[in-house]
């Protein structure tokens, strides 16, 4: 097989039967500028097209060169128009294709069925994305002036994105929960609300949501003080008048400026007993946290039993079980969500509707993906993050993260969306 690799250093490797040739260039880019010149070489040398399969680090791109120049995408969608590509400069012309045929209507009235069907057409049409491929070799051949669809990964990619990026009518809440400290929880409401926040624009909260030296306020980045929830409690209602400011809250939350969200600290210094939210408190935070941001994300306690806890459940428009790969923190999850089905209507529906998060956390645990299988029936849907030692670092931050690490906590956030 004829296989070519390109490499984000700018390394590339060609492998033509049994011989091997190597290109170092500065980008990836021009990596594959070198590699493409050379199989249009190879194409002309031999006089007969040139079938190979491209690498790239997200995955394989079957194409056929052709002695004159043209390229062609291989693979189950419509192959794209050929187009020339000159090794010398880069240039490329399009090859003559035929004009896209005009629909025309009659006058005949027996073209449309009736006039209530005619009258509800338009001239507008409906925006679709219909963009060329942007990313890998599909990517690269678009920006040299070759149409190329995108590939299935990235069209999956482009549909995470725009479900993540939707606004909807009036607050949503996702409540994040597992009965075991150390499941995941944190993690899970910084890295979902990075992407919400940088993906659908500002308005998006992370709530400790723990009396239990939370420490979500330790994973993210300080504002320039020390609030927490207990110094805004005092202040929720005069925060609910009409005079009352967004600006105002930037005493109370700490602005996330990589990431875009906002968080709302418990007190990790604190005992349980000295910042344990009544239902009262809870419902008047929540108050102000709903008429502010369009997304609360609540990082819950290990107690399922306090009022707090409770009241978030009650609040909740998607849960989400965040788990590692241990079987402990897996069953906890698991028995979280029978119970709450036995709790009341609401609290079913969200077990039902659940999304779990599966982390592998360790490289000797058991894998993801046979957590996640275990939990088939039990929740809505269950998503894997691949293991990552930036998950340790104490500042979590999105970019900090491995690229596929990202791409699944983007696929993670987009079943969480598909539930709001």
């Amino acid at each position: 097989m004829n296989t070519v690799t390109a490499r984000p250093d700018g390394t590339g490797t060609q492998r033509l039967g049994d011989a091997e040739r190597t290109v170092q260039e500065d980008s990836i880019d021009s990596a594959r500028t070198e590699l493409l010149r050379i199989l249009v070489e190879e194409a002309k040398r031999t006089g007969a097209p040139v079938p190979v399969v491209a690498h790239e680090p997200t995955g394989q791109f079957p194409l056929v060169v052709h002695p004159d120049g043209s390229v062609n995408p291989v693979e189950g969608e419509p192959v794209p128009e050929r187009h020339s590509f000159t090794p010398a400069t880069g240039a490329q012309e399009l090859s003559p294709t035929a004009a896209d045929p005009v629909e025309t209507v009659g006058e005949d009235a027996s073209l449309v069925s009736t006039r209530r069907e005619a009258r509800s057409r338009s001239f507008l049409t409906v925006h679709e994305d219909d963009r060329p491929a942007s990313s890998g070799w599909r990517g690269f051949l678009a920006r040299i002036g070759f149409r190329t669809e995108p590939s299935a990964a990235e069209k999956a990619y482009r549909a995470d994105t725009r479900a993540v990026s939707a606004h909807w009518p009036g607050p949503r809440t996702i409540a994040i929960v597992n009965g075991k400290g150390g499941a995941g929880k944190t993690p899970t409401t910084v890295l979902l609300s990075a992407l919400f926040a940088r993906h659908g624009g500002s308005g998006v909260l992370a709530w400790d949501n723990n009396e239990t030296r939370g420490t979500l306020g330790w994973r993210t980045e300080q504002g320039p003080h020390e609030s927490h929830v207990l110094d805004l409690l005092p202040y929720a209602d005069s925060l609910m008048l009409p005079t009352a400011r967004a600006a105002d809250l930037a005493a109370y939350v700490h602005h996330q400026t990589a990431d875009k969200f906002d968080v709302l600290r418990s007190n990790p210094t604190m005992l349980p007993h000295q910042q344990r939210l009544t239902t009262a408190d809870f419902d008047a935070v929540y108050a102000v946290a709903a008429k502010y941001y369009r997304l609360v994300l609540v990082d819950s306690g290990n107690d399922e039993t306090a009022p707090h806890w409770l009241r978030m459940v009650d609040v909740a428009d998607q849960l989400v079980v965040a788990t590692t790969t241990r079987p402990d923190h897996a069953e906890a999850g698991r028995l979280l969500l029978d119970a709450l089905r036995d709790r009341d209507s609401h609290s079913a529906a969200l077990a039902d509707q659940a999304v779990v998060i599966v982390s592998q956390a360790d490289r000797e645990e058991a894998s993801a993906a046979e957590i996640a299988a275990g939990y088939d029936g039990l929740a809505r849907t269950a998503v894997t993050i691949p293991y990552d030692k930036a998950m340790r670092t104490p500042w979590l931050r999105l970019d900090n993260l491995e690229s596929t690490t990202q791409r699944a906590y983007l696929a993670a956030a987009s079943a969480v969306a598909a539930g709001l």
